[in-house]
């Protein structure tokens, strides 16, 4: 078998399709297209390369999001105004601040001399160059087409930039509040109570219960630094640990995806970055097959990757994408289904899931505008919780003795 990338039209509605696929020969694959109602019109054999070796320290190696959006964009210009990419690459690697991608760059920029192709290159990185990025470097060579292929990267990698720095910018003040009140009730509880107990021995009356805990707890930080941090740990460890696992990750989503808020921010980002990336693989060039099995490992929570794998297989027995995705309208918004219904049966599904993918991309956009306002009353209802909570202990047993003297 070898595998063929092919260009063909659709023999009822005229629509050009492209993709990659494994065919005895072109003969058969012009067969295989016609039982599928296709009319194959152009056809390249590609060959078959020794699998990319990566080091196994390459694996660990990260550069922020914003360095390989500037670099898809420049190397697209650059290619663009008619240099070779290799001399492209070194450009790049010379100019790049990041000492870590600088490095990077520069064995791309060796590998793309000594005859491999940039795609292979850059796949000897996969925890700096995904699964999508490879890929669509990859289309763009064999279909003769980079330039614009890494336009449509350097768009998608901005619209991913910006849909992170929206949603770590409104999950800021949250955090920053409940870190701080954290760290005040520890100060609380290791310095401030203990001078108050004091009091409370003295007195020699029955204390409440709720005294006891915090006074209890207290003690327990006092007497057991070490443990206690040991313990806060193992903690932290530990969830890390289960969340790691492929049933602790599904318990973890499956909360996140049911949290008030939360739930919504997930649902309508992973809706963005699922039309978002299907859009720009579809325009790419890239097999519908292809396209849904690479989106579902960029896709981070794993019940979208379930819908997406089943996607996968619905689609080679012949069922529509629209189906599929609509029977999970728990995940993915009606919305979604029926956008994609209406691309499928258009010949345009590239295009209407680009204009979804801003339509999430603007309510994500306006819910974290909006979430300091919504989290805020959230917050003061919980600190005032725990502040009157730690009040009411401390002050029980002072009106429990003055109402003895009495």
């Amino acid at each position: 078998m070898s595998k063929f990338l092919y260009t063909a039209k659709n023999i009822t509605t005229a629509e050009s399709v492209s993709g990659e696929v494994e065919a005895k020969d072109e003969h058969s694959l012009a067969q295989d297209l016609r039982n599928e109602g296709f009319l194959l019109t152009s056809a390249k054999q590609l060959k078959v390369e020794s699998a990319v070796q990566i080091k196994f320290l390459d694996r660990f190696l990260s550069v922020p999001l914003k360095e390989k959006m500037v670099f898809a964009r420049n190397l697209a210009v650059m290619i663009s105004s008619g240099l070779v990419v290799p001399r492209a690459i070194k450009s790049l690697a010379v100019q790049t601040k990041n000492k870590q991608f600088k490095k990077i760059l520069t064995e791309v920029y060796d590998d793309v001399q000594t005859g491999r192709t940039l795609s292979e290159s850059l796949a000897k990185y996969p925890t700096v160059f995904s699964e999508l990025f490879t890929n669509m470097v990859y289309v763009g060579e064999v279909s003769g087409n980079l330039e614009s292929v890494l336009d449509i990267l350097a768009l998608q990698l901005e619209k991913e930039h910006d849909l992170r720095s929206k949603v770590r910018g409104a999950m800021t003040y949250p955090a920053v509040i409940v870190v701080a009140m954290i760290g005040i009730g520890i100060l609380m509880l290791t310095y401030i109570l203990p001078k108050i107990t004091g009091v409370f021995q003295d007195m020699d009356v029955e204390l409440p219960k709720t005294t006891m805990f915090i006074i209890g707890v207290s003690d327990f930080l006092r007497s057991n630094a070490i443990l206690a941090i040991a313990l806060a740990i193992g903690l932290g460890l530990g969830v890390r640990f289960l969340y790691a696992t492929s049933k602790g990750k599904r318990f973890f989503h499956y909360i996140f995806l049911r949290l008030p808020i939360v739930g919504g921010i997930i649902v309508k980002v992973n809706a963005a970055r699922f039309a978002r990336i299907y859009s720009s693989l579809l325009k790419s060039g890239v097999s519908v097959v292809d396209s849904l099995t690479i989106v579902s490992k960029t896709l981070g929570n794993v019940y979208y990757r379930d819908v997406l794998t089943e996607a996968v297989e619905a689609i080679q027995k012949g069922t529509d994408l629209s189906k599929v995705i609509g029977a999970h309208e728990r995940i993915f918004p009606i919305l979604v289904a029926q956008i994609i219904e209406v691309g499928e049966e258009t010949g345009k599904t590239d295009i209407v899931l680009e204009r979804l993918a801003e339509f999430y991309e603007e309510e994500v956009n306006q819910i974290t505008k909006n979430m300091s306002s919504i989290i805020e009353p959230v917050l003061m209802l919980v600190i005032g919780g725990g502040v009157g909570f730690f009040a009411v202990a401390m002050l029980q047993p002072m009106y429990s003795v003055l109402e003895n003297i009495k």
